[in-house]
Parts: C-alpha cells; sequence; structure tokens
C-alpha cells in the first residue's frame, strides 16, 4: 500500500488537530500541505515501525515545532476562532499539543508519548500542567458520586490537582440529590452502581432534568451508561481508570463544554 493510502483515512482527523493547534483553519491546513509536500520528496522519512496514524502526527508535530508559516492577522483570529479554540490558543505549546492528542484525538499515553518524543511520565506532567491552565480560566466545583472510598479519594486528588474544588462527595443517589440541592455544580463525576444499590444513571436523569451540567461517568459497567437514552454521556472513562485520562477528560469535558457552570471567580 502506497504512502497516500495509507495516511487519507487519516487526514481529515489531522486537519482538525492541525486546525485546533493553529487556532485558524487556514494556518492549519497549510502546515498539512507542508507536511503532505515533505513526504511526497522524501517518503522514507514516513516511519513503518509504528501505526500510520500515529506516524502520521508524529511527523506533523516535527514539522509544527520546526517551521514556522505565517499566520492571519491576531484580529481576524480573535473575531473568528471560538472561546473554546481562544481558550486552547492560550495554553503552553506542548501542554497543548498533550492535551489535544489524549482529549480530542483520542490517543492513549503511550501513542502520544510516541508521537511527542517523551516517556508516558511526561505525558502526564504535560496534561496535568495543561488541566492547570485549563482550570485557570474554568475552574468549577465538582460534585463526585462514588461509593468506593479510595476511588473516591483519587478522584478528589485529581480533580483538586487541576484547581478545581469539590463541593461534595455522594456514596447514594439521595445523597447525590441533596448535594445538588445544596449548591448546583460545575461538573458531576458520577458512577453507576451505588453504595444502597441505588443507581448514579438514575440520579443524574433527575439532576438534568433540573439543568445543563457536564457529566462524566465513571463506571466499571459501561453498557449500562451507553443504552442510546439520555442521559447518554459525551464523556464516559471505564474503570479501572488511568489518571491522565480523567485529568485529559475533565480539562475537555469544561473546555469545550459552553454549559458548564462555573464558580464566579474569587474577589
Amino acid at each position: 500500500m502506497s504512502i497516500a493510502q495509507t495516511i487519507r483515512p487519516h487526514l481529515p482527523y489531522l486537519r482538525r488537530f492541525a486546525r485546533s493547534l493553529t487556532g485558524a483553519q487556514e494556518t492549519g491546513d497549510a502546515y498539512v500541505a507542508t507536511l503532505l509536500e515533505s513526504l511526497v520528496s522524501t517518503p522514507s522519512d514516513f516511519p513503518t515501525e509504528v501505526p500510520p496514524r500515529v506516524a502520521l502526527y508524529h511527523l506533523f508535530l516535527r514539522v509544527w515545532n520546526s517551521v514556522r508559516l505565517a499566520t492571519p492577522n491576531a484580529d481576524d483570529v480573535q473575531a473568528t476562532v471560538a472561546v473554546a479554540q481562544r481558550r486552547i490558543n492560550s495554553i503552553s505549546s506542548l501542554p497543548r499539543q498533550a492535551f489535544l492528542l489524549v482529549a480530542v484525538e483520542g490517543f492513549t499515553a503511550a501513542e502520544a508519548a510516541t508521537i511527542l518524543e517523551v516517556g508516558e511520565k511526561d505525558i502526564e506532567s504535560l496534561l496535568d500542567v495543561a488541566g492547570q491552565e485549563i482550570a485557570h480560566q474554568v475552574a468549577t466545583n465538582v460534585l463526585i458520586i462514588e461509593d468506593e472510598l479510595l476511588i473516591a479519594m483519587d478522584l478528589e486528588t485529581i480533580v483538586t490537582s487541576l484547581g478545581h474544588s469539590v463541593q461534595d462527595v455522594a456514596t447514594t443517589k439521595s445523597e447525590a440529590l441533596a448535594a445538588v440541592k445544596r449548591q448546583k455544580p460545575g461538573l458531576i463525576l458520577a458512577d453507576v452502581k451505588l453504595a444502597d444499590g441505588s443507581s448514579g444513571l438514575d440520579a443524574v436523569k433527575e439532576i438534568v432534568a433540573e439543568g445543563d451540567v457536564p457529566i462524566i461517568f465513571i463506571t466499571a459497567y459501561p453498557e449500562k451508561v451507553l443504552t442510546g437514552a439520555r442521559p447518554e454521556p459525551t464523556f464516559l472513562i471505564s474503570k479501572p481508570f488511568q489518571r491522565e485520562t480523567v485529568m485529559a477528560i475533565i480539562s475537555q469535558a469544561l473546555f469545550f463544554d459552553t454549559k458548564a457552570h462555573l464558580r464566579p471567580a474569587a474577589a
């Protein structure tokens, strides 16, 4: 199979990544075109020892980090780029690359490490930096619905390390509903099976009936959530989870969900 045939299925996603990374369609497409021109002239540069999509993104970021193309006028970009994109642009370069690779493009930490030529532990650190920079913009209060103490503690640590606050930890449906009545959360992390046999899914259904809030399900039973019925989640993490995955998805949920209810900035 030729290189053109190998990379063709991945090019639409690479263009999406390039546009998000650069903050402008024209510039992102120009970087992709530069990569393709390079591959035409030196096809031997395309790595064959890793999956083609990993190889393609790896080569693209080599171009991005080594070539500076002309960019549109900053005022023009500001006028046309969405709020989420402007937030992406404010994240430091390497953490931004790691965040987009994991949270948006769906690469594993190991694949992202290969693409960026860093270690897996470095990816965790980069996501941590990205998460903190994101939290500086969209810091919010988080409700954790989880009946396993150690898992709840792990989630609390992740949430607070990103600069968010944990408003409550609920172990049952009734506790979750009571917590929401006391204070509306900006984000909910919810398990499905709870301590008293109640359902986190049922709790979330009642919560979202009263108003929109970003939900991340963290469960060992994803099949119970992916049913096609509301509130089928945009964000779902399977147990056992990796810390960097939770960090990336929390940041993604708050970054791209315009219905996130953010807490007022401290006076």
